[in-house]
């Protein structure tokens, strides 16, 4: 399997980059964005999701590991392939999608081609808990006072994935105040 590319873009085409490794011509598709900002004989570094079928073996790229991660995320999903899934990073920064999802709010992915209402409600649900874990460090403020707020919640029995969940939500000033608004979250 290929988990990263390192070359020159030797070709951009319609959807796709060739990044030309050592002579070895890849074709690897890419968001829209990454596409845009792609120029001819520019040295780029790609982390690969190798997608295997039958018939077929396609490399999608991404930039950054955490793109890869979510790529591969949003194609655990039951009913999102790997195009649906790039067309999903492709409709807005990866932040964004992100934060939308938490907020269990489906209305930026049915703007995207080929996702309909029940597939963006599906993946919402399916990794709204899961958001949190994987991009903290985007959504939500990591600090020790988070920290202290996890662990208290915890050790009351919730796990650290639906605390997540409800942490973009408390606007709490000090620790006590954030753990009593998360208990309320949680219980509803």
């Amino acid at each position: 399997m290929i988990g990263k590319l390192k070359g020159q873009i030797d070709l951009i085409g319609n959807g796709y980059i060739i990044v030309d490794v050592s002579g070895v011509g890849y074709k690897v598709a890419v968001s829209s964005s990454l596409l845009a900002d792609s120029k001819m004989g520019d040295e780029i570094t790609l982390f690969i999701h190798t997608h295997v079928r039958e018939d077929h073996l396609s490399l999608f790229g991404f930039l950054t590991n955490e793109e890869l991660v979510f790529f591969e995320m949003l194609i655990g999903v039951s009913g999102v392939g790997p195009k649906a899934a790039l067309n999903i990073l492709s409709a807005a920064p990866i932040e964004k999608i992100q934060t939308a999802i938490s907020k269990q709010d489906p209305s930026l992915l049915n703007t995207v081609s080929g996702i309909g209402k029940k597939t963006a409600e599906k993946i919402v649900i399916e990794l709204k808990n899961k958001i949190g874990i994987i991009a903290e460090g985007n959504i939500f403020e990591k600090s020790a006072e988070t920290d202290e707020v996890v662990s208290a919640l915890e050790g009351l029995g919730y796990k650290a994935a639906e605390v997540r969940a409800v942490l973009p939500k408390v606007t709490g000033e000090d620790t006590e105040s954030r753990i009593k608004e998360a208990l309320k979250l949680l219980s509803k």
